[in-house]
């Protein structure tokens, strides 16, 4: 029997921590083949060349595509989604895969999904449906909607919203966020082994910052927050990088200088799915304005400070805490988290959404099939 081949995509840390348990249960079906192409931060030395971590985990790559430029500018971001539409045309072509599966809404999979489409791939994509009014990433996530066959959501109401967008409800299926399976099936570090890998201060507690662009063009939110995280100067403060959006490399340099002056401050390219998941666990509160504060941290029963718009749109417990870019907001959110005892709600599934989608891509047409638009 012909194995069916999966092709996985995937450009930055974060998106091969939700992928992780999807591409293992791939590789290990019988009736599947896994294909894993590389591209995008994960081959940047900028950003701790995480492709390394991926063969570290196991897994084979098939293919590498570069796409990076050396620009922090919308031009040099417009500039690497054409290198990367023309290094994926050759790649899909070399591979020819069966389906291929993409997460959400990075300008990496807007190239992937157009590749994919004009060579006639069918495409699945994941997280569909979200709202996310700050960022690009809104119109490019809807955009690979569109250009996709078969959707799987994180939650009803996201499912409803692709639906909504013209894709036909037999199409969709709402199998809960990828995140959740991290949580649940990863053996945390206890604070004594996370403090000593990370060499921080035993008698400091912990707050972990993660702060990317408002791709709409505002970088300089880094500004408030960098001050109101100087109120804590006895707590130890772990940032992770910003992506590679414009804007980003200016983020990151502005907290590159603020841990120079800092001595409780730390900075990290990456910090790979266990030791962020243990972080996390072990923090007092996440602060930033990454989608993992409102999907995944709440299920490790931590709050959140929300900073800014990018996020603005989509679905949030209560454990998150909503604050504006200026410096006494985002102090009145950070106290507010401080003090927060719970419920921490769990909006989006039961952490076995791999499974179900293994399941389903193992019984849908392998081929790019004549999409109608579905009128509501």
């Amino acid at each position: 029997m012909n194995k069916r081949k999966i092709c996985v995509v995937t450009g930055t840390r974060s998106e091969y921590g939700l992928l992780y348990w999807l591409m293992k249960e791939i590789h290990s079906d019988a009736e599947l083949e896994l294909q894993l192409v590389v591209t995008g931060m994960h081959l940047s030395p900028e950003f701790g060349l995480t492709y390394k971590q991926i063969e570290e985990d196991g897994f084979k790559i098939d293919k590498k595509v570069e796409i990076l430029l050396s620009s922090d500018t919308s031009v040099g971001v417009v500039k690497s989604i054409g290198i990367a539409t023309i290094g994926f045309a050759d790649v899909l072509d070399q591979l020819k895969p069966d389906l291929i599966v993409i997460l959400g809404d990075r300008f990496e999979m807007l190239a992937v999904s157009q590749a994919a489409l004009i060579i006639g791939i069918p495409i699945a994509h994941l997280h569909g449906g979200e709202l996310t009014f700050g960022a690009f990433d809104d119109s490019i996530r809807h955009s690979i909607t569109k250009l996709a066959t078969w959707h799987f959501t994180s939650t009803e109401e996201h499912k409803q919203r692709v639906i909504q967008l013209g894709e036909s409800p037999d199409r969709v299926w709402n199998v809960g966020a990828l995140g959740i399976e991290n949580i649940l099936k990863v053996p945390l570090l206890s604070k004594d082994e996370l403090y000593n890998q990370l060499s921080l201060d035993k008698k400091k507690s912990l707050l972990l910052i993660t702060y990317h662009p408002e791709t709409h063009g505002d970088r300089d939110g880094i500004h408030p927050l960098l001050r109101a995280l100087s109120e804590y100067s006895n707590v130890n403060l772990l940032f992770t990088k910003a992506n590679a959006d414009n804007g980003g490399r200016y983020i990151n340099e502005e907290i590159e200088k603020y841990t120079k002056q800092n001595e409780t401050a730390f900075l990290f390219d990456s910090l790979g799915q266990l030791r962020y998941l243990s972080a996390v666990k072990h923090a007092d509160s996440v602060i930033g304005n990454s989608s993992s504060g409102l999907i995944e941290v709440p299920y490790l029963q931590t709050p959140t400070v929300n900073c800014g718009n990018r996020q603005v749109g989509r679905q949030r417990p209560s454990s998150v805490f909503d604050v504006e870019l200026d410096e006494k907001s985002i102090k009145n959110g950070i106290e507010q988290a401080l003090q927060y005892a719970g419920p921490y709600e769990q909006i989006f599934g039961d952490g076995n959404a791999s499974r179900k989608i293994v399941e389903i891509l193992k019984e849908i047409p392998s081929y790019l099939i004549q999409k109608e638009f579905y009128d509501l």
